[in-house]
């Protein structure tokens, strides 16, 4: 049962198959706990964004930024620094006025997540209204933390999509779960900051200390976008439909009431407040060259670039479909068409890449008219998701022979860029969900270019016109992630694949995938075999 729960690591659930023993281990965890179940008859306040926000300081900024004789277009800017992204959430936190929405998968229970927690109640005893949407397979454990934080006056939280064993970790409570798998097995994946309807944070970076280069061991390299005008309009009601979806429960719905709003508040003030102010110095020009939002909301300048965006959202009852409906969600079906609308090249970095049939087909026509495909991704040294790079290494050779140009993300050595986000020496996972098409068009956003995104979870992302940020993108990643990453090549028909890295102006060439063991490969081929690859 372990790999339902993605070998237990807390980020994405994994199902487990079919197997006969399986199902008669969920069978009996299900009468153990008399099939724990949803509180029925809940009462969810129907909110909306709020409109009175126009002589806020955010909303001066934001329209100094994006002139009215834009048009259409939104301001943007790419957040590719993780200390940076993370300021830029604290510092709209603390000038926001009137509202704060907040809807993420995950908010750790770790510095990073506290300080985040202790600036909304900072703002909430402003009287800024704050609303926070968190999906809650990784709150495991967290609900009193939660019931203390939304205790608070001027702070609503709900819970999407709940399971319905409230204690444990996140392994126990999908295991005894299990009776509503179907249901569970569909998470919300969106990510989401606005500030006084005038600010917005989006891309792939959840609230956690290793989305922030804050983690020793580990950090992911990732991706956001700060944007304002009327792009920020359309994600606010995006929030708003999940906000009073039938799928949000209010945490005071769920929570065990075992204290006081006044008891839970101190706790929570006792838990959170002595990590409030980390300290740490934030970086004053990121990778590309760019001061902090913080730094520029100080000085009342934000430096945006102006371009058209068009929003792309999964509904939130898109947890709703038969499972065994598997049709592409919004998010995928408007990536899919990026890439078949593609003339010169496609640039893909996504983390967890399992193509499928379908997307096969568009790099299949794409490469077949003469477009440059390439895909950047882990390796198996760097995967946080080893039965996942397993389900695409099953692709490899399909698409080196379409003459797809395959990359894996080596681990960083001690001389690794500040791009990936980490201390010196620590492993840098990629994370960042990005395609750039013909040099003009930028994909980013929450989703994986797997079947997983595209017909469980739900998605967001924003795709941009603007060869200027597409050049950005495309040059960080060719700058710093091509020199640290494998080259997958195939000799020939019938050969082994190869693994070519550069050792100076050197080619070393590995016959063997770097970090596969003969125990490995026997573990995740068995574990294959019990993993249909929609689950993965």
């Amino acid at each position: 049962m372990t790999a339902s729960i993605k070998h237990l690591s807390p980020r994405r659930v994994r199902a487990m198959g079919i197997a006969a023993l399986v199902l008669a281990l969920l069978g009996w965890c299900a009468m153990l706990t008399g099939c724990a179940s949803l509180p029925a008859d809940v009462a969810r306040p129907v909110s909306v964004a709020r409109t009175d926000v126009d002589h806020t300081r955010l909303a001066a900024l934001a329209a100094e930024a994006v002139p009215a004789d834009a048009g259409r277009r939104s301001g943007l800017r790419l957040l590719p620094s993780g200390d940076q992204a993370f300021e830029a959430r604290i510092a709209l936190a603390r000038a926001a006025e009137r509202s704060i929405d907040v809807q993420y998968y995950q908010i750790a229970d770790d510095a990073s997540g506290r300080e985040f927690l202790a600036a909304l109640c900072e703002a909430a005893g402003r009287g800024v209204r704050v609303r926070v949407l968190v999906d809650d397979l990784q709150a495991a454990g967290q609900d009193a933390l939660l019931a203390g934080f939304a205790a608070r006056p001027n702070v609503e939280l709900r819970l999407f999509n709940p399971l319905p064993v409230r204690e444990g970790s996140v392994a126990g409570r999908v295991l005894f779960s299990a009776h509503e798998f179907t249901r569970i097995n569909r998470r919300m994946h969106n990510k989401l900051f606005i500030a006084d309807g005038s600010f917005a944070i989006s891309g792939g970076r959840n609230i956690g200390d290793d989305y922030f280069g804050r983690s020793g061991p580990v950090n992911f390299i990732d991706m956001d976008v700060l944007s304002a005008g009327p792009v920020v309009r359309e994600l606010a009601a995006v929030f708003d439909d999940y906000w009073n979806s039938r799928h949000a429960y209010p945490i005071e719905a769920l929570a065990a009431q075992t204290a006081t709003p006044e008891a839970g508040r101190r706790n929570f003030d006792a838990h959170v407040r002595p990590a409030g102010a980390s300290g740490r110095p934030v970086t004053a020009r990121d990778p590309l060259d760019q001061g902090s939002v913080g730094a520029q909301l100080a000085a009342g300048h934000v430096v945006l670039h102006l371009a058209a965006v068009r929003v792309l959202a999964d509904p939130p009852g898109k947890i709703d479909a038969d499972a065994a409906a598997q049709t592409d969600g919004p998010v995928m079906e408007g990536q899919l068409a990026l890439m078949q609308a593609a003339h010169a090249d496609v640039l893909i970095a996504s983390p967890y890449f399992v193509p499928g049939r379908r997307t096969l087909d568009v790099l299949q026509r794409a490469t077949g008219e003469q477009v440059r495909v390439s895909v950047i991704t882990n390796s198996l040294a760097t995967t946080d998701e080893p039965l996942v790079h397993f389900g695409y290494a099953r692709y490899r050779t399909a698409l080196l022979d379409m003459g797809v140009a395959l990359y894996e993300l080596m681990p960083d050595d001690d001389d690794a860029h500040e791009v990936a986000e980490g201390p010196r020496g620590s492993l840098g996972r990629l994370h960042a969900k990005l395609a750039v098409v013909d040099g003009q068009w930028l994909s980013i956003g929450s989703m994986n270019m797997d079947r997983r995104s595209a017909h469980c979870n739900t998605e967001m992302g924003l795709v941009i016109d603007s060869p200027e940020l597409a050049g950005q993108v495309a040059s960080l990643l060719q700058r710093d992630r091509l020199p640290q990453s494998y080259q997958v090549r195939s000799p020939g028909p019938g050969s082994r694949l190869q693994w070519v890295s550069q050792a100076g102006a050197q080619e070393v060439v590995h016959r063997v995938e770097p970090n596969l063991t003969w125990g490995n490969r026997m573990r995740l081929s068995l574990l294959s075999m019990l993993v249909d690859e929609e689950l993965l």
